[in-house]
């Protein structure tokens, strides 16, 4: 499997040196496995190698080193595959008969030292024991109180659950089921189907129920979220930040008689979109490349002659809620990144509501539980927006199932003229 291991190695050092997206890459499910696992647990065994080593090696010996340990401490592999695989990987990368010494002394030392000693200082442990940074998991730690900040630092490690959602326009969940051979799966909603962990996804991704629009993959966070709008049948909906498009999806799965404009400010992203829309044959979507700040906005909707009954606003944001399933987004965020995504999320909210009906409901949603994300963007939005008022209590569905994705959303309506 060396061919694998080198597509594990390709990708990870992708990420380190360009930022790019691991499960955007296309890996066979082993060489995934590596990839996402080693991303995942990065801190950890970063803190792992310093212990065996006077320095830090270069950055290509270190991930073969880092894909190495993962191999020996935390797959089902022998201890002489990791390590005789890890070399050949040092050599097939042509890092030198001396960077192959090195991966194969240190992983020898590593499988007789046996896991590291962690520090006593508790942030620091939680930070490198579920490879969270120190500073996202102190700030944590200040919200949260110590014990649920760490059950949310060792969440991050957890294979996240994957479902499927079927489109009830085109078939019923206990037939895909029966279609697809997944004996005893759980059902949600009538339309969610969870998948065991070694549900083959390429093949579900090659079958006729996939091909032909009856499914999808998509987290029953969405719907909770979806839920929250109260959609009636005939109304307009605007998603204001839709691709790459599965709310916008079972949206207009939902009720076919919804006329949706869904906008996004990146022509690629829409352009699979539009990928999705007609795959799944939804024909009551209205696509276009239009950011939510822009100027051109004001335009769009005045040719459009008319106001939302419903908004959706699934804004960017820091993905704290989904870092399971986006392992690489707790090493792009800082301090001062996160606030100014709270900027941003409250001048998205402040742009999109001019285009909410007097009546009418947003729905504000981050995959994110930070108050610099949610509420407080919330509160400043409601202090400077009298006409609008909250309905309800937000609704967090990975706080009541950890199958669901982190996700925050507030409902918000019109109660009278901005």
């Amino acid at each position: 499997m060396l061919t694998e291991r080198e597509e594990a190695y390709r990708v990870l050092l992708l990420w380190q040196k360009d930022g790019a997206f691991i499960k955007e890459s296309g890996l066979s499910p082993f060489a995934m496995e590596i990839a996402l696992g080693v991303c995942r647990r990065h801190l950890y065994l970063e803190y792992f190698i310093k212990t065996l080593t006077k320095r830090m090696p270069a950055l290509e010996v270190k991930i073969v080193l880092e894909m190495g340990l993962f191999q020996l401490f935390f797959m089902e592999v022998p201890d002489y595959a990791a390590i005789n695989s890890s070399v050949e990987l040092a050599r097939s990368a042509n890092l030198g008969d001396g960077a192959a010494s090195l991966v194969n002394a240190v992983l020898r030392a590593a499988r007789k030292a046996g896991a590291p000693e962690l520090p006593p200082q508790r942030v620091r442990r939680v930070s490198i024991e579920n490879s969270v940074p120190e500073w996202i998991v102190r700030r944590w730690f200040d919200i949260y109180g110590g014990d649920e900040a760490e059950a949310m630092a060792r969440a991050t490690l957890e294979r996240p659950t994957e479902w499927l959602r079927v489109n009830l326009q085109k078939a019923s969940a206990p037939v895909i089921v029966q279609r697809l051979g997944i004996p005893g799966a759980s059902i949600l909603y009538d339309r969610f189907v969870e998948l065991p962990h070694d549900a083959g996804v390429k093949a579900i991704l090659a079958s006729p129920e996939f091909v032909e629009g009856k499914i999808s993959f998509q987290n029953p966070s969405a719907y909770e979220v979806v839920k929250l709008l109260d959609a009636k049948p005939g109304m307009s909906v605007w998603d204001a930040c839709a691709a790459p498009g599965g709310k916008t999806a079972l949206l207009a799965e939902m009720d076919p008689s919804l006329d949706i404009l869904a906008t996004d400010p990146s022509e690629h992203r829409l352009e699979k979109m539009k990928d999705l829309m007609d795959r799944l044959g939804l024909t009551n979507v209205k696509i276009a490349c239009v950011d939510a700040l822009a100027p051109s906005l004001s335009s769009l909707v005045s040719r459009l002659s008319f106001k939302f009954d419903r908004i959706l606003l699934d804004v960017p944001c820091s993905n704290m809620g989904v870092v399971a399933r986006r392992p690489e987004s707790v090493y792009r965020l800082t301090q001062e990144s996160l606030k100014e995504l709270a900027s941003l999320q409250l001048r998205i909210l402040e742009s999109a509501a001019r285009f909410l009906k007097p009546g009418g409901r947003l729905v504000y949603a981050t995959c994110s539980p930070d108050p610099m994300e949610t509420t407080q963007v919330i509160s400043k939005f409601l202090k400077g927006h009298p006409e609008f008022a909250k309905v309800g209590e937000p609704v967090l569905p990975g706080k009541k199932d950890a199958r669901f994705d982190g996700f925050f959303a507030q409902a918000l309506e019109k109660v009278g003229e901005g």
